[in-house]
């Protein structure tokens, strides 16, 4: 199983459009060893060919420029992938879709109920979509292990989430199971699996398992301290309020570096979806070597792995 990281980075990306923390300006001028990052978004294929593309970032059609693996020119109208999944409905995971009407067929679109009803809804990306290439829809059931029939050699599990529903979504402040998920991807052949959550606000016993039977852990790395946001004047709310878990601890609570320590020692464990606030995105911060000495690595666009 062949999973590419096409873009690392939260919302906005870095460097985000409109800021000019210390990580934007050195990743905007290139100085330094801060590099830039898009906006979240994985593809993960069985057998190097076809890909499902797992969220549709605003920065999809640069992503695809940069893994032509995904694709193949078979015709003069192709692509490598074969379906898209979104884990939420936030505008980072699912504006890219838009850049996919091109389709000559229906574009095969997994996600859960609540999710389709936000992007029927409040953001009806699925009705406009219809006036182009048109959506085939597949209701992703929680906790139900399934398959994509062009996408050989994987297997599928959802399982619920602590998160946010997307700030337009009338239950941004009374989430239901579904409005945010993480995945557990195995490969079939071998059994291997990834676990895959760029938000997470929490681990139930459901997502603490599904951690530990993963080889490879993909989890949200937005935010480095509880108030990073506050302190930065960026923002008056704390990274819970905005549906993510920490790295560091808060107020007695463990953080995620704590959760991803108590995974099996041969867990390889990344962050992403890191915002652009994060120091852990310098290589040369205090923070990064807290995090890589205790054997967390920093996803950047372009990382890839085989399970």
């Amino acid at each position: 199983m062949k999973i590419r990281i096409l873009g690392s980075g939260a919302g906005g990306g870095l460097p985000q459009w409109n800021c000019n923390c210390a990580n934007c300006t050195h990743a905007r001028g290139y100085t330094g060893d801060i590099q830039p990052r898009t906006q979240s978004s994985i593809a993960v294929s069985g057998n190097g060919t076809d890909w499902v593309l797992i969220n549709a970032s605003p920065d999809l059609l640069a992503q695809l420029r940069s893994h032509p693996e995904l694709q193949p020119a078979r015709s003069v109208r192709d692509t490598g992938i074969v379906a898209v999944m979104l884990i939420d409905a936030q505008i980072d995971h699912v504006t890219g879709l838009l850049m996919l009407r091109e389709r000559t067929a229906p574009l095969p679109l997994y996600a859960t109920p609540p999710v389709f009803d936000d992007l029927s809804t409040g953001l009806p990306l699925v009705p406009l979509l219809a006036h182009y290439c048109g959506v085939d829809r597949h209701d992703i059931v929680l906790d139900e292990p399934f398959e994509i029939a062009h996408a050989k050699g994987l297997r599928f599990t959802a399982i619920a989430v602590e998160s946010k529903a997307p700030p337009y979504s009338p239950r941004r402040e009374s989430g239901v199971p579904g409005d945010n998920i993480a995945l557990v991807i195995e490969n079939v052949a071998n059994g291997a699996r990834v676990f895959y959550a760029p938000g997470l606000a929490g681990a139930s016993p459901a997502v603490l398992a599904a951690m530990n039977s993963a080889q490879l852990v993909l989890v949200d790395g937005t935010f480095w301290s509880q108030t990073e946001m506050i302190d930065l004047g960026l923002a008056d709310k704390f990274a819970i309020d905005m549906g993510h878990l920490a790295q560091c601890g808060y107020r007695g609570e463990p953080g995620m570096v704590q959760l991803l320590d108590g995974l099996p020692r041969a867990t390889r464990k990344v962050l992403i979806h890191i915002n652009n606030t994060n120091p852990i995105l310098d290589p040369h911060s205090a923070e990064y070597a807290a995090i890589r000495a205790r054997g967390i690595e920093v996803a950047r666009d372009g990382m890839q792995f085989e399970v």
